[in-house]
């Protein structure tokens, strides 16, 4: 197993569908302080919506729909992420569904803290390892892609 460090200040990446924004909204605003002391990225919208609310600037991907979701996957494969609180809807289908399950999925892979709802992103945002470094284990995807290769 390898690790990788997330430094004590963290880049944080903030996504919710359409109707789970205004919870997002209200959670960014409670916990401006904290979100402050982080590096801030988002979809279009929601980034636009949590910057507007909290006057702080948030790198901002395309919309989710139009592939931010997928950037912000990248982003987490290429280490540029180290938290993803997404508030996502359980209760509506999504036109991009595969993504989601995509940006989720390369999530776990790379063990990076991620919330998919208020409780959750409380109980990150409040853990102690969020201003501190942290080195999670990273799986060894080494004999993966050995067999993938002489596949």
């Amino acid at each position: 197993m390898s690790t990788r460090v997330l430094g004590s200040r963290k880049h944080i990446a903030l996504v919710a569908h359409d109707h789970r924004k205004d919870e997002l909204i209200r959670w960014s605003i409670r916990n401006r302080e904290a979100l402050t002391r982080h590096a801030l990225y988002a979809t279009g919208t929601t980034g636009s919506m949590v910057e507007g609310a909290i006057e702080v600037t948030v790198t901002k991907f395309l919309s989710g729909p139009l592939g931010g979701d997928q950037q912000i996957g990248a982003s987490i494969a290429e280490g540029k992420i180290d938290v993803l609180i997404f508030f996502w809807d359980p209760m509506e289908a999504q036109p991009h569904d595969p993504d989601v399950k995509a940006l989720l999925r390369v999530a776990a892979t790379w063990n990076i803290p991620t919330a998919c709802n208020e409780a959750t992103a409380d109980f990150l945002l409040t853990s102690p390892l969020m201003t501190e470094d942290y080195e999670p284990l990273l799986p060894d995807f080494s004999a993966y892609l050995n067999r993938k290769i002489t596949s």
